[in-house]
């Protein structure tokens, strides 16, 4: 067995049990959702479900990521080397996510971290993120052009700004996806997955490591989040997972390819941003609800309707994006 399946099925099972623990801990301190009054009128009966199940993510990572460093330390020290800043970038933005949920949910706050802070948060770590790659592991601003099947070096002095924006921009797209069951960790699984792939074909080990924990905590966590839901990732788990899609890209070099394999993040995203513009213009609403899945919801698809065909796209559209790389 091929050892990328080895660490898959060992993330999983590792996600599994780590599940088992901290949903009822979730419950027992009543860490539950809080629903709007104006969402969706079938999520009502989400509240009070656990969430804050990112924490589970975390802990996933964070224990496969020191066990594969202690694999790979003597054998293969630059992967080791190179493989940790990956999990630390993306338990970074994890914990951006937790902070935000902790002040939400256990400290009552119902609006959070604010939102200033929380940009803040992704900017620090983001910024720490690129100028390590670009500072300290020399990996250069090459950035592939998927179609053209070429590199072009893009100045620094762009490249960062485009480097940070695209972690940033990743990271919320993830965010605004989550919101039913099953649907954001559904989706970044097949994208990471696309990514781990694409490491496969061009060698890069560390890649190939971190992706596979990745998919394998997603798909133990997603037992857990498919609907009914029992547990939802909150912000620990959307950020975190927008952090290890946009720091795997980067490292690949390959950060437009996301415009192809995450469609669905980036119009969901777009969906938003039109939302508000047109009701701030005319006080009308172009979609039913925002972000696009609510309209979905809200125009008599189920929940299970929407994350198999949103899942089903993302898949087209990673397969079609391992076609032109």
């Amino acid at each position: 067995m091929s050892y990328q399946i080895k660490i898959l099925i060992l993330s999983f099972l590792a996600s599994f049990v780590i599940s088992l623990i901290i949903i009822p801990i979730l419950r027992k301190f009543k860490v539950g959702q809080i629903e709007r009054d104006d969402g969706p009128q079938s999520h009502l009966k989400k509240q009070g479900t656990p969430t804050m199940g990112g924490i589970v993510m975390v802990l996933g990572i964070i224990a496969m990521g020191i066990l594969m460093y202690l694999q790979y330390r003597n054998p293969e020290p630059e992967v080791a080397k190179h493989f940790i800043p990956l999990i630390l970038v993306t338990i970074g933005f994890g914990l951006v996510g937790f902070v935000d949920d902790f002040t939400k949910l256990v400290l009552k706050n119902t609006e959070g971290l604010k939102p200033a802070y929380k940009m803040i948060g992704l900017l620090i770590i983001a910024v720490i993120f690129v100028i390590y790659l670009t500072n300290f592991m020399n990996i250069g601003t090459d950035t592939y052009i998927p179609i053209l099947k070429e590199y072009i070096t893009l100045p620094i002095f762009f490249y960062i700004p485009f480097a940070i924006f695209v972690m940033l921009g990743a990271t919320n797209a993830v965010n605004l996806t989550d919101g039913i069951d099953g649907l954001a960790s559904s989706i970044t699984t097949i994208m990471i997955a696309c990514l781990t792939v694409i490491g496969i074909i061009n060698d890069v080990k560390e890649i190939v490591i971190f992706g596979s924990i990745i998919c394998g905590v997603n798909l133990g966590f997603l037992l857990f989040n498919m609907y009914p839901a029992k547990v939802f990732m909150g912000d620990t788990g959307s950020l975190l997972l927008g952090g290890a899609l946009a720091s795997m890209a980067l490292y690949l070099k390959m950060p437009l390819l996301l415009i192809v394999i995450a469609l669905i993040p980036i119009i969901e995203t777009i969906s938003v941003m039109l939302q508000v513009a047109y009701f701030k213009k005319t006080g009308k609403r172009i979609l039913k609800m925002a972000p696009l899945h609510h309209h979905f919801e809200l125009s008599g698809w189920n929940e299970n309707k929407i994350v198999t065909v949103f899942s089903f796209i993302t898949l087209i559209l990673c397969v079609a994006g391992l076609m032109i790389v």
